[in-house]
């Protein structure tokens, strides 16, 4: 087993607990290193420390124990916001959830999916595109929140169906990027346990829930959505440059695109801001 599943919350509240002789300001727990990595660009670098908890539920918990048992209240924590709203998950401060689904999600609902777009993708193509199917930044949200929206369907059934590894080429189409959602059901059970549930009805059940949705980014995982784009760069509307682009270059290119001002325009930067603020502790750099 990997070290990093037997770290536990009480682990991270120990280091916290440990860095405390040398540390007097604000520690921030994040799920994993890619938020951390995001989060790294906007803190003030001198009096805040990021650590990396390598789940949610060890976020909130290491959040809690540090706060209520350690009293030590210079601990907060960011979360992705996954399914929560969904499930009648509601989260307070001092723990704060992403705009959409989880941050990349976040990033690429930004314009910095266009800033990316102007250094991977050919401006004809890209335009050529837009002018048939709309804009990439729906057809990606469109094509990958019937994923998320599946989970969501697998959790309340009980089905644990397995999205692991999941070859997106299967079920996206190369010429406008739109999904078979029949399909991405069948490539999704053949990477499961059997199940009783029929295939061609959990597709239905996940198409009618998508209608309920106005906004797919608060339902498309961002890995899920970087994997669309990425096959729309490579066959669609990239340039040379984008043929062999790896999801991991790709993620990191938005990343990067991702600016402070695109950041401030967040509810989870004005809503720490202000929480940050009120209980005297530094944050964002300024």
């Amino acid at each position: 087993m990997d070290m990093i599943e037997n770290i536990s919350a009480s682990d991270i509240s120990n280091e916290i607990s440990m860095m405390r002789s040398a540390f007097s300001g604000t520690f921030v727990v994040v799920e994993g290193a890619t938020d951390s990595r995001l989060y790294s660009k906007f803190i003030d670098s001198d009096k805040v420390r990021i650590l990396v908890a390598h789940s949610k539920n060890n976020v909130v918990q290491s959040v809690n124990e540090s706060r209520n048992r350690r009293k030590d209240m210079k601990v907060m924590g960011f979360i992705d916001r996954d399914m929560d709203p969904m499930l009648g998950r509601k989260r307070a401060p001092p723990i704060f959830t992403t705009d959409k689904r989880d941050m990349e999600s976040t990033v690429m609902a930004s314009p910095a999916m266009k800033d990316v777009l102007a250094e991977y993708g050919s401006r004809e193509r890209v335009e050529s595109f837009e002018n048939r199917f709309g804009t990439v930044q729906d057809a990606v949200a469109d094509s990958a929140a019937p994923v998320g929206m599946l989970m969501y369907v697998s959790y309340k059934r009980g089905m644990n169906l397995s999205f692991k590894d999941l070859d997106f080429s299967r079920f996206i189409d190369s010429r406008d990027m739109k999904v078979d959602i029949h399909r991405m059901v069948a490539e999704v059970y053949n990477c499961s346990m059997p199940q009783s549930y029929p295939k061609s009805a959990i597709a239905e059940l996940v198409k009618g829930s998508l209608q309920d949705i106005h906004d797919k980014w608060t339902i498309a995982r961002g890995h899920d959505a970087v994997s669309v784009l990425r096959i729309g760069l490579r066959s669609v509307f990239g340039e040379y440059n984008a043929k062999n682009i790896t999801s991991g270059e790709l993620g990191g290119a938005l990343r990067l695109a991702y600016s402070r001002e695109y950041f401030e325009r967040t509810k989870l930067f004005k809503d720490s801001s202000e929480w940050a603020k009120n209980n005297g502790l530094a944050l964002w750099s300024a």
